[in-house]
C-alpha cells in the first residue's frame, strides 16, 4: 500500500509540474509574429544538414518539407549520410520552399557537408568520394563559387577532426543540436533525464534546456578566422529517430521542433523571386560569402536584425574584407528590445572590444581586425532552473584589413 500511495504521489507531483511548465514560454520577444520586417536587407532562414530514410533520418522529402514549411523556413539543404544514389535527386521549390540536395560524407574520422548545384555526386563509392573531397578542401574555398564544404560537429566524440585543418573548408558549424545534446549528457545526465521526462509538456522548453554555449567552435572560429576567410553554420542534425510506442511510431524530437530551434538567416540585397536556377545561386552565394547570421528561433524571430560595416559612402554586408578607414563603423540593429535583460557584443579578434544594451548600435572601429556580433539574453528557466544567459544570434565575421 505504501508503494502505491508513493507512486501515486510520485505521478501526481509531475503532472502538475507538467502543467506549470506547459504555460512556460520560452520567448523572449514581445512580438512573436513572423513577418518581413522593413530593412535594408531581405531576410531568409535556412536549415541544413536532415536527414531522410535513405540515411538515419526517419522521414521522407515531402513530410519532412512540410515541418519545414511550419517552421518558417525558405529553404532546407538535405545531406542524407553516405548515399550513394546512383541518381541524386533534383533541386526544386515546393510551394515557397526551396529544396536543395547535398550529401554528408565520412571522411577519415569527421563528416563534410557538401553541396553543389552543378556535380550531386561526389562518386560512386568511398574511395572516389574520399579523393574528391580531398581534392575540394585542399583548394582555396573563395576560387570554388559553385560548391560548399563545410566540417560537421568538429568537436563532436567520435567524429573529432584530427591533425592540422584544412585550408579548403569554407565553415564550420558553430551549432549543431548533436554536439548540443552530447555537451548536455557530457555535463549532467541527470538533467538529460529530466529534459526528456518533461519534454511532452513543453517540446520547447525540453529541448531549449539542453542549449550552452559552444565554446570550443566559438574559439575555432575565431582562431581560424584570424588566418583565412572562414565562416559558421548552424546544422539541425535532423534526423526524427522514431521511438515504437503502443503500435505507434513516436518521433524524438520531430523535424519541426528541431527546425524551429536553430536556423541561419541569409541577408540579401534582392528577393527570392521563385526562379529555381537564380535563387539557388543567391543562397549559395550567400552562403559561402557568410553573409548571414545564426539564431536560435525559439528565443523570437530574428527578422529585421541586421549588421553590416558602413561609411558615408559605402556598405559591406557580412563576410566581407574591408580596408580600414577613420569613419569605419559597424551597424547593428535588433528588431525589438528583449523583455530579459540583454547585451549586444561586438568581438575583435576574439575577444570582448565592445558591449551595449541598446537595439540600435553604430560604432566606430578603432582598427584592423576581424569583428563579430553576438546577441546575448539572459534567459529566465522554470524551477528548478535559473536564469541563464543564451546567445540569440551569431554573426558572422568581417575582415577589415
Amino acid at each position: 500500500m505504501k508503494t502505491i500511495i508513493f507512486l501515486t504521489v510520485v505521478l501526481l507531483s509531475y503532472f502538475i509540474y507538467g502543467f506549470y511548465i506547459s504555460q512556460f514560454d520560452v520567448g523572449a520577444l514581445r512580438t512573436q509574429i513572423n513577418f518581413q520586417k522593413e530593412g535594408p536587407f531581405y531576410d531568409y532562414k535556412g536549415i541544413i544538414n536532415v536527414h531522410t530514410r535513405k540515411s538515419t533520418g526517419s522521414g521522407l522529402v515531402p513530410q519532412i518539407n512540410d515541418e519545414a514549411k511550419s517552421a518558417g523556413a525558405d529553404f532546407i539543404l538535405y545531406t542524407d549520410i553516405n548515399n550513394f544514389d546512383s541518381t541524386p535527386p533534383t533541386d526544386v521549390y515546393d510551394g515557397r520552399l526551396l529544396t536543395l540536395f547535398g550529401s554528408k560524407m565520412s571522411f577519415l574520422d569527421s563528416r563534410l557537408i557538401y553541396f553543389s548545384p552543378l556535380q550531386k555526386s561526389l562518386g560512386h563509392s568511398f574511395g572516389e568520394a574520399q579523393t574528391t573531397l580531398a581534392d575540394l578542401i585542399s583548394q582555396n574555398p573563395q576560387t570554388r563559387s559553385d560548391s560548399l564544404v563545410l566540417l560537421a560537429h568538429p568537436f563532436l566524440k567520435g567524429f573529432e577532426w584530427s591533425g592540422a585543418w584544412p585550408e579548403g573548408l569554407d565553415g564550420i558549424e558553430l551549432l549543431n543540436t548533436k554536439a548540443m545534446s552530447f555537451r548536455a549528457w557530457t555535463k549532467s545526465k541527470l538533467s538529460v533525464f529530466w529534459t526528456v521526462l518533461i519534454y511532452p509538456f513543453n517540446p520547447q522548453l525540453s529541448l531549449f534546456r539542453l542549449f550552452s554555449e559552444p565554446s570550443q567552435e566559438i574559439a575555432l572560429l575565431d582562431q581560424l578566422s584570424r588566418e583565412r576567410k572562414i565562416f559558421a553554420y548552424a546544422g539541425s542534425e535532423a534526423s526524427a529517430r522514431a521511438v515504437p510506442l503502443a503500435g505507434y511510431l513516436i518521433r524524438f524530437p520531430s523535424y519541426l521542433k528541431i527546425f524551429e530551434l536553430i536556423s541561419q538567416h541569409i541577408l540579401l540585397e534582392s528577393e527570392l523571386t521563385g526562379n529555381l536556377a537564380l535563387d539557388r545561386t543567391k543562397v549559395l552565394e550567400a552562403l559561402k560569402k557568410g553573409q548571414f547570421y545564426l539564431c536560435l528561433d525559439l528565443l523570437g524571430n530574428p527578422e529585421g536584425f541586421y549588421n553590416y560595416l558602413h561609411t558615408s559612402k559605402d556598405r559591406w554586408m557580412m563576410g566581407s574584407s574591408v580596408k580600414w578607414s577613420p569613419d569605419l563603423k559597424l551597424k547593428v540593429t535588433l528588431p525589438e528590445k528583449p523583455k530579459a535583460f540583454f547585451e549586444v557584443v561586438i568581438y575583435k579578434n576574439g575577444s570582448r572590444y565592445k558591449t551595449f544594451n541598446s537595439i540600435d548600435v553604430d560604432v566606430p572601429l578603432d582598427g584592423p581586425g576581424v569583428y563579430r556580433v553576438q546577441v546575448r539574453i539572459a534567459q529566465r528557466f522554470p524551477l528548478p532552473d535559473a536564469i541563464k544567459w543564451i546567445t540569440w544570434i551569431y554573426g558572422n565575421p568581417y575582415f577589415v584589413e
